[in-house]
């Protein structure tokens, strides 16, 4: 059984990445514009040398067949920015960034959230759970586009505590990778405040109080591997949020990472750029949902049950 769900789950990850690509490809055909247009035109022989050279050439249905054929055999093409570079190669440098980049601001909203949802949830209705709900609230209302500059106002201009920019070193990421985790902040302490208030007013842990166990063991062996269920579930949209939101951060902080390159090929029709970009990005969405749905089913088995 188990391995003919992971059978349908390789078959239909494959089906979604096929109609993602097509729906991309078509998309960037369409738009206006093209990967060689600039403001004072190639001579015609040099524009038809190019398109000739990156088969732009040819009808739609034969450009999309063959980069298909292309990345089938794991050819993703080459870039019409960076002529010097295959799009697989500048994702192979650009990948580890932002991956770097989004672990950490995964694992800073976590280390923060969860304390500070069970935190309120302790003492639920009390100032401390207002004061945590209502900075939750600030985190949620504050889009990265706004927050990235704040931060960079605040802690680079102002203050002269972190580089506003640039890669290399350890404090280059701290901006970013806070950038990046505080809705993901907000939204897990809300989350496991909520989840926390249900599992404290279960009737099992009603039961284990009266015989008489500390509020610690109760806490910690009782209601926190419970209450963590919808933060597991929560995993996979977190990591979504941190990927879509990487391409506004790291335009901010000019980090060389997916997000940056996905922007500057759609600013410059660069179409094998933005089409390896979406579809890398759309393999790793499918890869993290399938840990995540297995994570679920070893935490809860009666999610496996009823699959």
């Amino acid at each position: 059984m188990a391995v003919r769900r992971l059978l349908s789950r390789l078959a239909e990850a494959a089906v979604t990445l096929w109609l993602l690509a097509t729906l991309c490809f078509f998309l960037l055909r369409a738009a206006p514009g093209g990967p060689f247009d600039t403001e004072k035109a190639a001579p015609p022989e040099v524009q038809a040398a190019l398109a000739v050279q990156y088969r732009l050439d040819r009808p739609l249905v034969s450009q999309y067949g063959a980069w298909l054929a292309d990345v089938a055999r794991g050819d993703l093409g080459p870039s019409f920015q960076y002529p010097d570079y295959r799009v697989g190669q500048l994702i192979a440098e650009a990948l580890p960034v932002s991956a770097l980049n989004g672990g950490l601001a995964l694992l800073l909203s976590l280390l923060v959230g969860i304390p500070l949802g069970a935190w309120a949830a302790l003492r639920a209705g009390k100032r401390v759970d207002r004061g945590v709900m209502f900075v939750a609230g600030l985190g949620l209302a504050v889009p990265k586009f706004v927050a990235a500059p704040m931060l960079v106002l605040l802690f680079a201009v102002t203050l002269h505590w972190l580089p506003a920019g640039g890669w290399g070193e350890a404090r280059h990421a701290v901006l970013p990778v806070i950038a990046l985790a505080l809705p993901n902040i907000a939204y897990c302490a809300r989350l496991m405040r909520a989840s926390m208030l249900e599992t404290l007013s279960a009737d099992y842990l009603r039961a284990a109080r009266s015989r008489g166990l500390s509020s610690a063991r109760l806490l910690f062996s009782h209601a926190m591997p419970s209450a963590l269920l919808p933060i597991v579930a929560w995993l996979s949209p977190a990591l979504i949020n941190i990927v879509t939101g990487s391409a506004v951060v790291e335009q901010v902080f000019g980090i060389p990472g997916m997000g940056r390159y996905f922007v500057q090929g759609a600013l410059n029709r660069d179409y094998t750029l933005v089409l390896g970009v979406v579809l890398t990005v759309g393999a790793l969405i499918v890869a993290i949902n399938t840990l995540v749905d297995a994570l679920r089913g070893w935490m809860d088995p009666r999610l496996e049950a009823e699959a």
